[in-house]
């Protein structure tokens, strides 16, 4: 029989060698070191989320381990226990115009309400937030009645004053905080239409509860900079820069998107500057070097240059 010492060193990869390099890594992590003995509440510290897969690795039967038999061959995902995120990415999506499939997705993941998904440079938006922004009221009432969190931009739409007035009451200039996408509070309540128009008539007199208009740029300024932008040889590596049509704002829209990603429209700052929807703080700047379009995106601590092919 193996005894409980020789299955810990067994399980986590420690012999009479030496730990493996994915222990010594843990241990060197955790700020031990390995030589001399391994203290024995270390060892019981990482066995213990390893001990299955090893128990099982060794042929070792284990009570209350072994596997039932139906899950033999189930699959689990890495995300796991994460919710799978194609389904956090439809669930975000669907909640802007498709009651069915939300109520569907709900009903088969009750936490799916209360999802949100980044469409790039941390725009965040919530199954709720794609609702209220569309001024969908029916699927707005449906996923705060299974657990969505409500937010101002919600009540706006919904036409709470009440509750729009205690946010701004608790804390003055909320009403300047724009929502997914960078849309404004003032947007929402306009979305709720004649159920929100209290709300609306409020946030308008506040002043500045609407978005700042976008610097002006030229179509032909615009043309300019349309073009495929290359930072690598991947087939991902490259940036599209055209123009979309919003048929939400019913206008054409600088977009900016990445291979394989959801496009990101951009909103001029002024000298060939921009910010991505819902992401103020990134800015995408064009420049020419001789014959050449260089694009610099800062987000953060990172910069990411690109140049036209």
């Amino acid at each position: 029989m193996v005894g409980t010492a020789n299955l810990l060193a067994l399980s986590i990869g420690v012999s009479s060698y030496g730990p493996s390099a994915p222990v010594r890594d843990y241990f060197i992590r955790e700020g031990n070191t390995m030589s001399g003995n391994y203290q024995r509440r270390d060892l019981l510290k990482f066995a213990s989320a390893v001990i299955p897969m090893g128990a099982l690795k060794l042929g070792l039967r284990m009570p209350g381990l072994e596997p039932a038999g139906e899950n033999l061959h189930l699959p689990v995902a890495d995300s796991f226990p994460g919710q799978p995120s194609e389904l956090v990415r439809e669930m975000v999506t669907v909640a802007h115009f498709d009651l069915m499939r939300v109520k569907e997705l709900v009903e088969s993941r009750s936490s799916l309400a209360k999802a949100s998904w980044d469409w790039g440079f941390g725009d965040w938006e919530s199954a709720l937030g794609a609702a209220s922004h569309m001024g969908n009221r029916p699927i707005a009432e449906y996923l705060i009645s299974k657990g969505a969190r409500p937010s101002i931009f919600s009540a706006a739409m919904l036409g709470q004053l009440d509750v729009v007035k205690a946010f701004v009451a608790a804390h003055p200039g909320v009403q300047r905080i724009r929502g997914p996408h960078s849309i404004s509070l003032l947007a929402h309540a306009k979305f709720g239409g004649a159920g929100a128009r209290n709300v609306y008539d409020f946030l308008q007199a506040l002043g500045d509860a609407d978005a700042e208009p976008e610097v002006p740029i030229s179509d032909e300024e615009k043309t300019k900079l349309l073009g495929s932008y290359a930072f690598g040889i991947g087939v991902t590596q490259q940036i599209d820069v055209t123009m979309q049509h919003n048929q939400e704002m019913k206008t054409d829209q600088f977009t900016w998107t990445r291979k394989g990603s959801m496009g990101r429209p951009l909103y001029h700052l002024g000298k060939r500057e921009f910010y991505p929807a819902g992401a103020p703080d990134v800015c995408i700047s064009f420049a020419e070097e001789g014959s050449a379009i260089v694009m610099t995106v800062n987000d953060g601590d990172m910069t990411l240059t690109a140049r036209r092919t």
